[in-house]
């Protein structure tokens, strides 16, 4: 008998099927929060039942077959078990083409629309993103480092230290000092030849042996001294040819560049040499080439076109401040989801080896902060709403952003799923740069993530506390003030938690999974409310209190009346799974005799669809009613609904709410039947629904007590 998968197997068991089974996928890998699959069939994905797993933040999907499933924290051991599935044996292998696959393909790449922009992005995030872990380690080193630095219990920046400190700094210069390498390594890896080459040639230009002719006096080198820039420039006489000497620690335009080109040499050898002596040749030949072309050539290449973009933003840094603040923050919300940050952050790498400092991270930090703020807020509104998913999720992702400075759980289990955030984190990026600007820039000397533990590497810290404090806050409070979820999404998460809390205490009311998969009523904002007046017949009741007969019910009684007129239905029979599982409430359908739709009871109209086909009404004592004109009557986009009527609206019963074509509703063959539902339903003693009669408008259909 075999174990149910439970935990993360069960996960990655979930996943393997969401994706299209083994069979689809020709590789995985995972980063700091995301796994990054390569398909066979992009179109086997059943991207609505992987967003709903318990586990998963999001999904992305990408051109050329790729597809993004965010994790969050939990990625490496998710990915741990995808891989060591049984079934994956068979799975990651590239998919046969055929002769017109292989054609297609070749003119695909000829006419080099969108899949190129995607190849170049995903080489230069590939080259770096498996450094993260590294990164943030050195990182936080460095934090640890400053914030003694800060209290005076240590010099961090003294130029003799004790053996001590000098181990200290081996620690976190050690990533960022032999990145190059590590950077060539991960580019070679992506563009699929022997990764130990790429390091190879990057570490040929930073042996002791190399870096150590730098200012020597060496036979055939010779220093000059740049007295307008203040430099010392060192060129070697190698074989009778000038060559640059530069100290590549740290440097990484050079390694992307030199592993570009070391593709093409690698694989032109393959096809030149026999299968049987490539072992041996190939790597051979390709150092032969590529160590002298890197250091003659695109090491010095690299290294002026990393100066030279460095020196153009500190041009604008130096002349235009509170321009280049403000642009930061800006663009970074829009680079991070696209995986586009990377070659800013390989600027602020360069800005560090060859400044000494950099002057992007502080601004980049008010954007950091001001997606935590956005995620504080929905932390903060998840709590009062009781919605314990969402709730779990921001902390998670709050926890990861604030200690660990990275924002992606944030945006892809957050942010980029409910629109409404964007625009107000923005404000907070936008008044965070603005400080920045205006209080003359911010600076570092180390790379560092911008999380609270790294706020004391940079300078002056004041200033940079007080840009990342108002990014924060502001965002923070325009979520809270005015919700992530749209006034419809608002109403129908709050009606979808209360039946869940109605369904946990074992009420008679409950849940159906319908309505997750429901995603018209969610558009419709089902949650819209309403409550009225009335009077009472015999027809069945639904207690919250546990079941009771209308005759035991007791409280105060409210009647909804019939809100157009009709033949009156139980909801079992209507057509609809969802209302007829009583997931959004218990009430009535009406199978209308004309389109005249009117107010059941008085009340505020808290939803109005644009579409015109669902209204929501809270009554002044918090009975909430939905009207619901006829079923998928969504997918008209308002064709034949006439609204006389707007949200925030207060009405009486029997105010006209709107004109309907039943005939237009027929033609678009869509049932007509008109439907009542009290949202609340788990909030209220019972609610009676008098079905099997016919009915004018305004005739009590449904007695409500409270």
């Amino acid at each position: 008998m075999t174990t149910p998968a439970t935990g993360h197997d069960a996960l990655a068991e979930q996943i393997l099927r969401g994706v299209g089974g083994p069979e689809n996928i020709e590789s995985l890998t995972h980063c700091a929060t995301r796994l990054r699959f390569q398909l066979h069939d992009g179109k086997k994905v059943d991207q609505a039942a992987l967003d709903r797993l318990d586990g998963v933040m999001g999904t992305v999907p990408q051109s050329g077959d790729r597809f993004q499933i965010v994790i969050g924290g939990a990625v490496a051991s998710v990915h741990s078990k995808i891989i060591n599935l049984p079934s994956m044996k068979a799975g990651g292998t590239p998919a046969p083409q055929s002769n017109a696959d292989v054609k297609a393909a070749a003119r695909a790449k000829g006419r080099g629309r969108y899949a190129w922009l995607d190849n170049f992005f995903e080489y230069l995030s590939d080259s770096f993103r498996p450094l993260l872990g590294v990164l943030l380690g050195a990182s936080l080193i460095i934090a640890i480092a400053s914030m003694l630095d800060a209290f005076g219990l240590v010099d961090f920046r003294a130029a003799n230290k004790s053996a001590t400190w000098v181990f200290v700094d081996a620690m976190w210069r050690s990533v960022l000092y032999f990145l190059p390498i590590m950077v060539a390594y991960n580019a070679a890896k992506k563009l699929k030849i022997d990764p130990w080459i790429g390091a190879t040639v990057m570490a040929a230009v930073m042996t002791p042996n190399f870096t150590g002719m730098i200012g020597s006096k060496t036979p055939g080198v010779e220093t000059h001294i740049n007295h307008t820039l203040g430099t010392t420039e060192s060129v070697a006489h190698v074989f009778g040819l000038p060559m640059q000497l530069n100290d590549y620690g740290g440097q990484v335009f050079v390694p992307l560049l030199m592993v570009a080109l070391l593709a093409l040499v690698y694989k032109g050898l393959k096809r030149i040499f026999p299968e049987n002596v490539q072992m041996v040749f190939v790597p051979f030949f390709s150092m032969l080439i590529m160590i002298p072309l890197t250091a003659f050539l695109i090491g010095p290449l690299g290294v002026w076109a990393g100066n030279g973009l460095g020196s153009g933003l500190s041009w604008l840094n130096t002349n235009a401040p509170i321009v280049f603040a403000i642009v930061i923050p800006m663009l970074y919300p829009f680079l991070v989801p696209l995986g586009l940050h990377w070659p800013l952050n390989a600027l602020m790498l360069v800005n560090i080896n060859t400044l000494g400092y950099d002057f992007i991270q502080g601004p980049m930090g008010t954007w950091n902060f001001a997606c935590f703020g956005a995620t504080a807020g929905v932390l903060l509104l998840s709590i009062r709403h009781r919605e314990k998913d969402m709730r779990q999720t921001a902390t998670g992702a709050l926890a990861a952003g604030l200690l660990g400075g990275i924002s992606e759980p944030s945006l892809y289990g957050i942010h980029l799923r409910f629109k409404r955030i964007y625009p107000r984190m923005l404000v907070g990026c936008l008044a965070g740069g603005v400080i920045i600007g205006l209080l003359g820039g911010v600076n570092t000397n180390a790379f560092a993530f911008t999380s609270v533990l790294t706020i004391p590497v940079f300078t002056p810290m004041i200033k940079y506390i007080i840009a990342i404090s108002a990014a924060f806050i502001i965002s923070m409070v325009l979520v809270v003030v005015s919700d992530y979820r749209t006034p419809e999404e608002r109403a129908e998460a709050n009606a979808e938690r209360d039946a869940a809390e109605a369904a946990a205490r074992g009420d008679v009311v409950a849940r159906s999974e319908t309505v997750a998969d429901d995603r018209e009523l969610v558009a419709v904002g089902a949650a819209a409310p309403a409550a009225a007046a009335g009077a009472s017949t015999d027809s069945a009741v639904v207690s919250a209190a546990g079941g009771a007969s209308a005759g035991a019910a007791a409280g105060k009684a409210t009647e909804l009346k019939a809100p157009v007129a009709g033949r009156v239905i139980g909801l079992g029979e209507v057509e609809d799974p969802v209302f007829a599982s009583r997931a959004l409430g218990e009430g009535v359908g009406i199978e209308p005799a004309d389109g005249h739709v009117v107010a059941p009871v008085a009340g505020e109209l808290i939803t109005v669809a644009d579409t015109g086909h669902a209204f929501g009404i809270r009554t002044e004592d918090g009975i909430e009613v939905l009207i619901h004109v006829g079923i998928d009557t969504v997918q008209m986009q308002g064709e034949g609904f006439d609204v006389r009527v707007e949200a925030g609206q207060t009405v009486a019963a029997g105010d006209l709410l709107a004109e309907v074509d039943l005939g237009a509703v027929r033609a678009a063959e869509h049932p007509t039947v008109t439907l009542m539902t009290v949202l609340n339903t788990a909030d209220v003693t019972s609610v009676e629904p008098h079905a099997g009669q016919d009915v004018a408008v305004g005739a009590p259909v449904v007695t409500v007590r409270r």
